[in-house]
């Protein structure tokens, strides 16, 4: 009865600076949490009323309704953030898994779900979303036809097979879409072989087993995901070559396979950074096990030194002046990438553990809205500089258990923040945030400190 018509007591009206909870429909704790946690990203939910510009035009000009994840979606994060006027204390997100359901995603509201599964379920679709709209006016669309946006010239071009621009919202990726660089080098000859790009939506950090029962930080987890891996076995066309221009007579030679090293860089960093953090361990008998070390974080977290850079002349004082467009193509040169030196490196890229309680700073804790510099005088200005909006907690084993979330608070109260389980809100410290064995962290870059001119 509870979970089908609610609590028997009417709903509370909400206390002021609390943001709103969610209805239990039976054990969704898994999308409540990571709703809150979106709902915590104001670049996310900009970049959703954006992209569904589009559809409220559509509906003045039509009156079918159509179900469309990306409008749900910014409903319910909208009321979450307190932008929509709603004084309940309570809300329903039950119409999100109506709209995944029509979009063929089977999501048992009775089952254990997973919340980092579910992000990837809403990136993916609303991807899908976006690649399902058409970039052309049919032409027996004769009311869309009929505007006047639409010239005589732009119809004859279609005739002719030629497309005109598509709108521009339509182009931009979702704020957590980033890309990762693979850079192969050949141990034998150094060949460069060219930079491979992948795209993420979120980072899937494991927790390095050289450090288990030791204190470890975020850190040390990212530079366990960047660290360079042997790969065996793989043809070098640069060796090949080498070994065919010092035999005669043309005689044909076999592909020279020898060792590469294989190292993953951030080429584009998102605006919003989701980090997961894996958990999921193996005992010796082949039985999943959860790990539960607490992996420490910071409010700040500086990602210059996973960016990949392109090597050249620049001055490390010229590249932390690039404007922000750089980001938007991941650094390459000719094809190549290299590894920079240190002095091709900005400021603030020594691989120094800084993202955690370092030995220097583990008793440290950041007021809220600045970046402490002066705690970490070898990083000046860093570039990419992300503060901590949500951190979203497992308790339990892999077989069951509960999501709990921590987010901040909207609007003039971003230094506050909230403890949330379903319907349950209170206010939390930013002691206890740090104090949390997180499972996933919302990340969103802030515009770093100008660097002074020497």
């Amino acid at each position: 009865i509870y979970v089908l018509w609610g609590p028997i007591t009417g709903r509370k009206r909400r206390r002021r600076g609390l943001v709103p909870g969610l209805l239990n429909l039976g054990n969704t704790c898994f999308m409540n949490s990571l709703l809150q946690g979106l709902s915590s990203c104001p670049s996310f939910i900009r970049w959703l009323e954006e992209f569904t510009a589009q559809y409220r035009t559509e509906q003045e000009k039509s009156q079918e309704h159509h179900q469309y994840l990306s409008v749900t979606l910014l409903q319910l994060l909208r009321a979450l953030s307190c932008q929509e006027v709603t004084e309940d204390d309570v809300l329903d997100a039950s119409c999100l898994l109506e709209v995944l359901r029509m979009n063929r995603w089977q999501i048992s509201s009775f089952e254990e779900q997973d919340a980092h599964e579910l992000f990837h379920v809403l990136t993916s679709s609303l991807e899908d979303e976006r690649d399902r709209q058409p970039r052309v006016t049919h032409l027996f669309d004769v009311h869309s036809l009929e505007q006047p946006e639409i010239t005589q010239k732009q119809i004859s071009c279609r005739t002719r097979g030629s497309v005109p621009p598509m709108s521009n919202h339509w182009k931009s990726q979702h704020p957590f879409h980033g890309r990762l660089t693979s850079n192969m080098v050949c141990k034998h000859c150094e060949h460069q072989s060219p930079v491979r790009f992948d795209t993420f939506d979120s980072l899937s950090l494991s927790i390095p087993a050289a450090v288990w029962g030791r204190p470890m930080t975020l850190d040390h987890c990212l530079h366990h995901f960047i660290s360079s891996e042997s790969v065996k076995d793989v043809v070098c066309d640069n060796c090949t070559k080498i070994q065919a221009e010092g035999i005669l007579n043309g005689q044909s030679i076999e592909n020279q396979k020898t060792t590469f090293v294989k190292q993953l860089k951030l080429g584009k960093l998102p605006q919003c950074l989701c980090i997961h953090l894996q958990r999921l361990s193996w005992s010796n008998q082949g039985t999943p096990l959860k790990r539960h070390e607490h992996v420490q974080f910071n409010e700040f977290l500086v990602m210059d030194i996973y960016k990949y850079w392109v090597p050249g002349p620049k001055s490390s004082q010229d590249q932390l002046c690039q404007k922000n467009s750089e980001e938007t193509t991941p650094g390459m040169k000719d094809g190549k990438a290299g590894k920079p030196s240190d002095a091709e490196q900005p400021a603030g890229t020594k691989p120094l553990f800084m993202n955690g309680a370092s030995s220097s700073s583990s008793s440290f804790l950041m007021s809220p809205g600045t970046f402490p510099l002066a705690a970490f005088p070898e990083c000046r200005a860093p570039l990419y500089l992300y503060r901590l909006m949500a951190v979203v907690v497992h308790h339990g084993d892999m077989h069951s258990g509960h999501f709990v979330t921590f987010r901040r608070a909207p609007g003039a109260r971003g230094s506050q923040w909230l403890w949330i389980s379903d319907e349950s809100v209170r206010r939390a410290s930013l002691h206890e945030v740090l104090a949390a064995s997180a499972y996933l962290l919302f990340y969103e870059r802030v515009q770093g400190r100008a660097q002074p001119q020497s």
